[in-house]
């Protein structure tokens, strides 16, 4: 299912005129036009390459070879979903090339580039766009803007990638919707009440048992997949080397875990980072974080996150996601970190950056409805779902006043449930004051859910413990969010023997306070898994840096006694 040669003229003026819908000012970043000495500077990193007419260069889903300088013909770049739709991205000649960030580390391209006409290009591995991307400063700084923005129109324009059939407020499509958000991939969501999506359910003979339906890029079928099929069926799994030996594996690709990937890589350590959901974290749920110093308009934890993420991989961090460790084996060295979908990662200093996992309180029903209106973080996804209806939060540190802001400017109104008399103790006062102004939020102090209600469409009503100062004993509300806190996410340590606390958080500082080796020798832990962490962006992101220079430290003296027994 193509385009016609008249809808693909249109598709190519619209383009031209406006690529993206909040990008289009920033076409001339998006597609730089390379001159002749600016290309001679990168010949250096890349090798000629001939193509002909009709050749693909790129294939949606398939591994890319890296960025393509077009030194001679034409080419043209557009998206393609797994019904074969086509949607044009841009027309690519001289002076121009193909690549977005996805080739900083080989990733399967996310879309399809063909010959229009025979020429040549320059063909820049992934490894040599790094190294290109350090070398020439000024240069890479336009080539890594270019690849950034590219990916955001990509993830705009709601076109290409895969496409998710169900209920919007499904579970298992409401995760793989979210997994995707996390990770920066483009896709398309169709109600499977709406004409398309039946079209698509009938042409693919799916029952109710199938849904979420997933049409990935290549056509293949999913039928209620889990968020490992669908990364395997996206390519987004890589090949893991049982084999190799890392400087440093760091679990965790949250703000704590991508700092040190980003310290270490830089100065030189072989590094991976493994993580089983997505970059951010906790943190890269966040809706806005706005006293994280350096952005003064606040910036959202994804955002952040993604930022982190691409700067790890410009300096030759391996990350793997979405990848969950099972156990880390301490009595072998190198370490090993044994890994749910099978395989294993060696490393001689293991960096346990894991984070923290949603804390459930014990309420009765919940279990009923996750998935079902209850939910533990605020993003789009979520905000989209709950769009100008009733919303009972429950919280009153940072991250509840952060989707209480977030949430405000979708929902008719927020009614927050908290336990103390006030925000005063537990949340920063810039949100104290910010949903104070808030003419759609109600704050009920002292005040606790005491049971959960629902129907054959999930959560409908949420009941009080004893009801609140006005009297009220109830909420008529089919969306919950629960920001009650998070428990270390260290269960993959008790068999290693990494001394925990009575809550399960990692201890460190034997030596010192600054000191963030574990009870094992060569094993760190840092950020909000860590005992007696800040529980700050800022602080994990200064721990992440300042575990680098333990490990230096630890491989030196390592290295030296290596060389003294073989002396």
């Amino acid at each position: 299912m193509g385009v016609t040669r008249e809808g693909e003229d249109a598709q190519r003026a619209a383009a031209s005129e406006a690529p993206f819908s909040t990008l289009s000012t920033r076409r001339h970043q998006m597609f730089p036009e390379l001159q002749p000495e600016e290309i001679k500077r990168l010949c250096k990193f890349g090798e000629r390459r001939h193509f002909e007419t009709g050749e693909m260069l790129f294939r949606t889903g398939s591994t890319g070879a890296g960025m393509m300088v077009v030194l001679s013909g034409a080419v043209k770049v557009y998206q393609r979903d797994g019904l074969g739709r086509e949607l044009l991205i841009n027309e690519h000649h001289k002076g121009s090339f193909l690549a977005e960030v996805g080739q900083l580390s080989g990733k399967p391209a996310l879309i399809d580039a063909m010959a229009l006409e025979p020429g040549e290009v320059l063909l820049i591995s992934p490894e040599r766009l790094r190294a290109l991307i350090v070398a020439e400063a000024e240069l890479g700084e336009r080539i890594m803007r270019a690849l950034i923005l590219r990916r955001v129109g990509l993830i705009e324009r709601g076109a290409g990638g895969p496409i998710i059939v169900g209920k919007s407020n499904d579970r298992r499509l409401v995760s793989l919707q979210g997994f995707l958000a996390r990770n920066g991939h483009p896709h398309t969501v169709l109600d499977e009440r709406d004409e398309d999506g039946l079209r698509v359910i009938e042409q693919f003979a799916a029952g109710p048992e199938d849904m979420p339906l997933v049409i990935c890029p290549d056509g293949s079928v999913l039928r209620h997949p889990s968020d490992p099929e669908l990364a395997t069926c996206l390519g987004l799994i890589p090949d893991l080397d049982s084999e190799h030996v890392y400087d440093v594996a760091i679990v965790g690709a949250g703000p704590a875990g991508l700092a040190t990937a980003v310290y270490a890589a830089s100065e030189g350590l072989s590094v991976i980072v493994l993580d089983s959901r997505a970059p951010g974290g906790q943190a890269g749920a966040s809706s806005r974080i706005e006293n994280y110093l350096g952005f003064p308009t606040g910036i959202s934890g994804q955002a952040l996150a993604g930022r982190a993420f691409v700067q790890a991989q410009k300096f030759g961090a391996h990350v793997a996601i979405p990848v969950r460790v099972k156990h880390l084996h301490c009595e072998e060295r190198p370490y090993r970190l044994e890994l749910a979908c099978q395989g294993s990662i060696r490393a001689q200093a293991i960096v346990i950056a894991s984070g923290a996992v949603y804390r459930r309180p014990e309420i009765d029903g919940l279990d009923r409805f996750d998935g079902r209106g209850i939910y533990y973080w605020a993003s789009p996804v979520e905000a989209k779902l709950c769009k100008r209806e009733e919303i009972v939060l429950v919280g009153g540190g940072n991250s509840a006043g952060q989707g209480i802001v977030y949430l405000a400017s979708h929902a008719k109104h927020i009614h927050v449930l908290i336990r103390r008399s006030g925000f005063e103790s537990t949340m920063s006062r810039y949100l104290i004051d910010r949903i104070s102004s808030l003419p759609n939020v109600t704050v009920y102090p002292g005040t606790e859910i005491g049971w959960l209600e629902g129907d054959e469409g999930g959560l409908a009503q949420i009941g009080l413990k004893r009801p609140c100062a006005d009297g009220r004993d109830c909420f008529d509300s089919r969306h919950l969010f629960l920001f009650t806190g998070a428990d270390p996410n260290t269960d993959w340590l008790r068999s290693c023997g990494v001394e925990l606390d009575g809550k399960g958080f990692v201890l460190t500082g034997k030596d010192s306070a600054c000191d963030l080796t574990t009870s094992v020798e060569g094993v760190y832990a840092i950020g909000d898994a860590r005992a007696g962490s800040t529980k700050r962006v800022a602080a994990a992101v200064g721990e992440g840096a300042q575990v680098v220079a333990q490990i230096h430290q630890m491989l030196a003296e390592r290295a030296g006694e290596t060389v003294a027994l073989g002396a």
